[in-house]
């Protein structure tokens, strides 16, 4: 008989070599520049990462920004805005595209910079010389003139809020010359100049009577231009019912050291607020920020308001797919995944950690195919009773207990090789900094346990979800291998998507390449 030995290493010849190594300095596949792209914009929040600075990721970006032609700079910031919800990397994006002189930031210049945030982003970051000027220049200057000039009175008094610069540094800056008389009188009440009262804007208007006159009505502008006023209880309470979603959710324990639950109404007011379909798809709210609030909520916010964050979590994951066939999903749950998912920065890291998405992503995917198999992993399979009848949050609180050791990215197809499991796709979510399993030449272990599973399940698929900015992934993309990043719930229409067939040649970056600029 052949010597069986002999002949499965001469197979795993077969199997495309490393070509890098990861950030353990483990043998990886390299992704492609454009994959690289789309993966530090989708996770990149240019915070520290376990792995990465703020400054390695920002040099990193600005490498690709030379490397990659200025059409998919833009699709991929249209991406990361409309499907990805991210705010940092798309405006840095948008500025890469300033410092080029592409044209292609015209038409991608309305879909990244949505609102005032987005705007101050990008002149900040331009005005920072980080990608090469400090000037905006004749087309980025035109462009800020005319959000500026096209704003509604809601979107300029959202804007108005923040620093670094503020909205007024912004008007001073590009000194825009507005059309409606409301407009130039808004712009000059802004910076500080003289102004015809009587063309304020109502908003505005309203607040400038408030402030003289504290019987008025409480106007309807943006929370923060109030806060430094004696508010009372039915103030508080008066904001809650005007605040948009995102920032109710912000703001849940503040409303409770106020005493706005005890007013009549208001906990069902604001619960129902939460649980509102349309305004949560509004807000673009990720998954993971409805975890953070139900995880951050005190004790003094009542019952009801967690009760409508669980439903409100249910609601933003509605468009997880029912998947055919057998599902595995293995989230990573090793020591790294511990990190804050939008990295860490000095009194602005969220609770979140890389885990608690991971984890996320996978009891959304078993709620959705109740015979989904669930395999966390570190350096081996660990071990989890999870019913799929229960909440998404009960059992992605579950998962992200469990764990915390090094990882080992193959340990889950090893397993399911040991059983010799069947399964139609499995979805792998993690950082792929995998070392456990380390090889010193050939594929990596991931994919030697991927092609002895193929052995059993020739049409079976990969997906490897990775939540960090990286450049380098453990499965090599093929026609049955697809790498994405990101935590927005776009990532779960893609891997339906992908499952189905349904996904161009360049799946991932087709995707992007598809975007209309």
């Amino acid at each position: 008989m052949a010597n069986a030995n002999l002949f499965q290493s001469l197979k795993s010849k077969l199997l495309p070599a490393t070509d890098t190594m990861n950030a353990e300095f483990a043998p990886a596949y390299a992704l492609s520049p454009k994959q690289q792209l789309a993966q530090y914009a989708a996770t990149g929040c240019l915070n520290a990462t376990y792995y990465a600075s703020a400054q390695a990721q920002l040099d990193t970006v600005l490498a690709l920004g030379k490397e990659v032609d200025a059409r998919f700079i833009a699709q991929t910031a249209i991406y990361c805005r409309e499907r990805g919800y991210m705010k940092d990397m798309p405006a840095l994006l948008a500025a890469v595209l300033a410092s080029k002189g592409a044209a292609e930031l015209t038409p991608a210049f309305g879909r990244v910079i949505d609102n005032g945030k987005m705007l101050r982003n990008f002149v900040q970051i331009i005005r920072s010389g980080a990608t090469g000027r400090k000037s905006l220049g004749t087309r980025p200057k035109k462009l800020v003139q005319a959000w500026l000039n096209n704003a509604s009175e809601k979107a300029l008094l959202s804007a108005a809020v923040g620093d670094n610069p503020s909205l007024a540094d912004v008007v001073k800056m590009v000194h825009p010359k507005p059309a409606e008389a409301w407009r130039e009188a808004f712009f000059a009440w802004l910076i500080g100049k003289p102004y015809n009262a009587a063309n304020l804007p109502p908003a505005v208007k309203a607040f400038e009577a408030y402030k003289q006159d504290r019987s008025q009505p409480l106007p309807d502008v943006p929370f923060q231009m109030l806060t430094a006023l004696d508010l009372q209880t039915a103030d508080w309470a008066q904001i809650a019912r005007q605040g948009g979603w995102q920032m109710v959710r912000m703001n849940l324990n503040t409303f409770a050291r106020h005493g706005v639950y005890e007013l009549p109404g208001m906990t069902e007011a604001i619960a129902a607020k939460l649980r509102d379909p349309a305004a949560i798809a509004k807000a673009k709210v990720f998954p993971y920020q409805l975890l953070s609030a139900c995880q951050s909520a005190g004790d003094n916010v009542p019952f009801a308001i967690r009760e409508a964050l669980q439903d409100a979590l249910e609601i933003a994951l509605a468009n997880v797919p029912a998947l055919e066939g057998k599902v595995v999903v293995c989230p990573d749950v090793s020591g790294s995944m511990r990190w804050p998912v939008s990295g860490y920065r000095t009194g602005a890291t969220t609770a979140v950690r890389c885990v608690d998405v991971a984890a996320l992503v996978a009891a959304a995917i078993l709620r959705k195919n109740e015979d989904a198999v669930v395999l966390p992993f570190e350096v081996d399979v660990v071990k989890l009773g999870l019913n799929p009848r229960d909440t998404v949050l009960t059992n992605a609180q579950k998962l992200a207990s469990i764990g915390g050791g090094g990882t080992n990215c193959s340990a889950p197809l090893a397993a399911m090789n040991k059983k010799r499991m069947q399964a139609d796709l499995v979805v792998f979510v993690s950082d792929n900094e995998s070392w456990i399993d380390a090889t010193r030449h050939g594929a990596t272990a991931t994919m030697r346990e991927w092609a002895v599973f193929k052995q059993r399940n020739p049409d079976a698929k990969l997906v490897c979800i990775d939540v960090t900015p990286n450049a380098t992934t453990q499965a090599k993309e093929s026609k049955d291998v697809l790498n994405i990043g990101g935590f927005s719930d776009d990532v779960f229409n893609i891997i339906a998507a992908f499952a189905a067939g349904q996904l161009g040649a360049a799946q991932w970056v087709g995707e992007i390449e598809s975007i209309t600029i």
